[in-house]
């Protein structure tokens, strides 16, 4: 700065200009915004975490994440219809997968929202609970000087006594406290109460769910007429456990599949439509256990010690016997097969017959289980076994079991066989008991008899009961919660005037205890409790007959007169100070 810029500010009792400069800098740091800086920050993502909004939109995240779980086919429930709809819909199927969309109760964004609605649950709801317990403890306050400007009051005549209008209150389950010439009483706790309730018990249901996931298991496997089942790990096609699960936590049961039958629709309209299925098995709850007879129909499942046994699909299992080039019978037994047809049950069926001389074979079958002829072609017109018959297309080389590829057993891989014959779109079909001559010497095959099999899913879920529990439990506090009206009274009782007051402080509920507050002025005047209400002398706002301007609640702004009140006594409609942040213990 040059001397006479300085001599300047000197001479004008001024400091020099960079002095000047350093002030306003102080003085914008000491302006300045502080920042939240990190503790901040997670103390402001623990509240929103926590807040009823936050576990509002992730309870109906909750709720719309299980949709595609009901939409499309689970892998966990009916991995054959997967299977089926990856052959019908390749692309479209193999998007789906990407996002979990075939298994979602097991994928990671659905674990997200899961483990975060319950932490917001538990955040929200433990602070509340215990302000609604200081709240319960609370005494009702104190009555207001003027009970006159409440929306709901009365002036009565006198000969009323303290002690008569708590007694009348205390018959009408309220909460009663006398002071100085008033009487205060309020009930309605029930609607905070079950308020929590309901979220305390969506919290219990989230943990029994949670409880489920790591202790239980869900397993599904294809059993066939005249086939058993042992509960082990090895048993089942597929097998999913829980983190906590291990081989020694499965119940030790088995059964056998003796018998099953599916009924039809036979004539009409609804032809073909099915009526009814029951499997027939006999089931050993223990190795040491005596066999018992039991039948396990569709949503009455098999019950052993808490592990479940559901019925969920079922199918047709054409029995067969293949004889190789040098007459071994390589191949002895039923081949499950899938339906193509729901409304038919025309299946389709893969044969492998890895052990047959001097080649391998493999065979594409199409089952019909009521055959008809249509013009040069043969299908089925009725899902029943009425008339079964198998068109087989076979094929000889190697089925590529040893190149240590994983392949499905419903699928044959013909890139490195070669046809049989010759091969048609439709060849004659096989009846019950006759055999098809193989070409080039490859051997024969005959059709032996037809099976059924059954899918069945093996669960087992400790927090099953939990929850329907934690249900129930969150049914009746939302009950509580939208019924029960929060309430209070006031009587005071002055130089021979006994006047009545009365405040609701749930919205919408002022119509409601208009009704009431009338019923409890008549039973203070002495009428039968409960009897019909006569209009009380003196109204409040809105009401006939008023002749000066009221306040709709004491001390609000816009009174005409102020409202006075006993020195300590708080305003009837204010919050009592220990509700949870942002509205009253009794309000979301």
């Amino acid at each position: 700065m040059s001397a006479p810029d300085d001599l300047a500010s000197a001479v004008r009792n001024e400091p020099p200009v960079q002095e000047q400069a350093q002030q306003e800098t102080q003085e914008q740091e000491r302006t300045k915004p502080v920042g939240l800086g990190p503790v901040g920050w997670l103390r402001w993502a623990w509240r929103t975490l926590t807040s009823m909004r936050t576990a509002l939109i992730l309870l109906f995240l909750f709720a719309l994440g299980s949709v595609p779980g009901s939409i499309y086919p689970q892998r966990g429930v009916d991995p054959a219809r997967v299977a089926q709809y990856f052959k019908d819909n390749p692309t479209q199927a193999k998007w789906l997968d990407r996002f979990w969309l075939f298994d979602v109760f097991s994928s990671p964004w659905f674990a997200a929202i899961y483990l975060l609605l319950f932490v917001s649950l538990a955040g929200c709801v433990f602070p509340r609970a215990l302000a609604h317990v200081k709240e319960i403890r609370r005494r009702p306050p104190a009555a207001p000087r003027n009970l006159l400007r409440l929306p709901h009051s009365a002036a009565l005549d006198g000969g009323l006594t303290l002690e008569q209008a708590a007694a009348t209150l205390r018959r009408r389950r309220f909460r009663v406290v006398t002071g100085d010439g008033w009487v205060a009483a309020e009930k309605g706790y029930l609607r905070e109460t079950g308020n929590l309730l309901f979220h305390v018990a969506l919290l219990a249901l989230l943990f029994a769910v949670g409880a489920g996931g790591l202790y239980g298991y869900r397993g599904n496997v294809l059993v066939v007429e005249g086939d058993g089942f042992s509960n082990a790990v090895a048993a089942y096609d597929r097998f999913m456990p829980g983190s906590r699960v291990s081989a020694e936590s499965l119940e030790p049961f088995s059964f056998t599949l003796k018998d099953f039958q599916a009924s039809y629709v036979a004539t009409g309209e609804k032809q073909g439509q099915p009526l009814d299925y029951l499997a027939k098995l006999t089931v050993q709850d223990s190795p040491t256990s005596a066999p018992r007879e039991a039948e396990l129909k569709v949503n009455d499942p098999l019950d052993v010690d808490g592990t479940l046994t559901y019925l969920i699909g079922h199918g047709y299992a054409p029995a067969f016997r293949v004889t190789d080039g040098k007459g071994q019978v390589a191949y002895d037994g039923p081949v499950p097969c899938l339906a193509d047809d729901q409304a038919t049950y025309t299946s389709e069926c893969v044969i492998k017959v890895p052990d047959a001389q001097p080649t391998q074979l493999g065979f594409l079958a199409r089952f019909l289980p009521t055959t008809v002829p249509s013009g040069d072609a043969w299908v089925s017109v009725f899902p029943g076994a009425a008339n079964p018959t198998v068109q087989i297309f076979p094929f000889a080389g190697d089925l590529g079991l040893k190149s240590g590829q994983p392949q499905s057993v419903y699928q044959l891989d013909t890139t490195s066989l070669k046809p049989l014959g010759k091969m048609s779109a439709q060849p004659a079909p096989l009846n019950v008991g006759e055999t098809k001559e193989l070409a080039d010497g490859a051997g024969k095959i005959q059709f032996t008899g037809v099976k059924e099999w059954i899918s069945l899913q093996v669960t087992y879920d400790p927090g099953r009961e939990p929850a329907l529990l934690a249900a129930a439990a969150a049914v009746i506090g939302l009950v509580l919660s939208l019924t029960v009206r929060r309430r209070r009274v006031w009587v005071r009782v002055k130089d021979g005037t006994v006047t009545v007051g009365g405040l609701t402080r749930t919205e919408g509920g002022g119509a409601a205890f208009a009704e009431e507050f009338a019923q409890i002025v008549t039973a203070l005047r002495g009428g039968t409790d409960g009897s019909p209400a006569e209009r009380p002398e003196a109204t409040g706002p809105d009401k006939p007959g008023t002749t000066e301007p009221v306040a709709s609640e004491p001390d609000k702004p816009g009174t005409t007169e102020p409202a006075t009140r006993e020195p300590g006594a708080s305003a009837p409609d204010a919050p009592t100070g220990n509700a949870a942040p942002g509205g009253r213990p009794d309000e979301e």
